[in-house]
């Protein structure tokens, strides 16, 4: 099939396409996460990464739209679909101290700030008696409501407390370059950049063969990847480590 059959599209190209046909925001990033995670074929030209038009649009109905449709189907047309964020990039989710850490089950702020903006307004006091890693807490000084937060771990009382510390930023890179400056003296003395790199090359070298990219990532969630020929390969990388 010809690339005019296939009705090929750059990356911009499908994030324009895409953006429209769901009636939001598709980045780029967007589309080179389906292809790098084999959800849809690349296909190359050039030295162009082109994509088809029709798989992925099979791939929104299937995976956006239809699950939407079933959704409204058993829960009704009530639903408030601006409360899915779906539109919003990962940086803006985890921005300034909430990427700080992991922690399961946070809330991404954008939730908090659509509830906070409902039902608070400047100067009243919200409680959160499970406080966790202080997400409401941090939303709530950022749009100048007062907050109380509760929590029978101490560890999340502590981490939300390290949210709301003044920090001392020239102190604070003071630190850092000595931090910095210690590792770099255990690096060298250590070999650790040398071994890294050569660990590296090493790793792409054997990823290239045995797992060629997205071809195995397409089978592998297809389920034709079996569990021992990845055993398999990791006990012949672990001999060259």
């Amino acid at each position: 099939m010809s690339v005019v059959e296939k009705n090929l599209l750059t990356i911009k190209e499908a994030s324009k396409w895409a953006s429209k046909f769901l009636k939001r925001n598709i980045t780029e990033s967007n589309i080179s996460y389906l292809v790098n995670y084999g959800k849809i074929n690349k296909y190359g030209e050039n030295g162009k990464t082109l994509i088809s038009l029709q798989e992925l649009k099979d791939y929104y109905e299937k995976n956006i739209l239809n699950k939407e449709k079933k959704i409204k189907e058993k829960l009704g047309d009530e639903i408030n679909w601006e409360l899915s964020f779906d539109w919003i990039p990962e940086r803006e989710r985890t921005k300034h101290v909430h990427r700080l850490h992991p922690y399961k089950g946070k809330f991404i702020p954008q939730l908090v700030e659509y509830f906070l903006k409902r039902y608070f307004k400047e100067g009243d006091i919200v409680l959160d008696p499970f406080v966790g890693s202080g997400t409401t807490l941090i939303q709530a000084n950022e749009m100048n409501i007062h907050s109380i937060g509760i929590d029978i771990s101490e560890f999340n009382t502590i981490i939300t407390e390290v949210k709301f510390a003044n920090v001392n930023l020239g102190e604070l890179q003071r630190k850092i370059k000595e931090i910095l400056k210690s590792l770099k003296i255990y690096e060298e003395n250590n070999q650790i950049l040398e071994f890294e790199k050569e660990l590296k090359q090493r790793l792409e070298q054997f990823n290239k063969i045995n797992f060629p990219s997205p071809e195995f990532k397409k089978e592998f969630r297809e389920g034709k990847i079996a569990k021992e020929y990845l055993i398999e390969k990791q006990n012949e990388f672990l001999q060259i480590y």
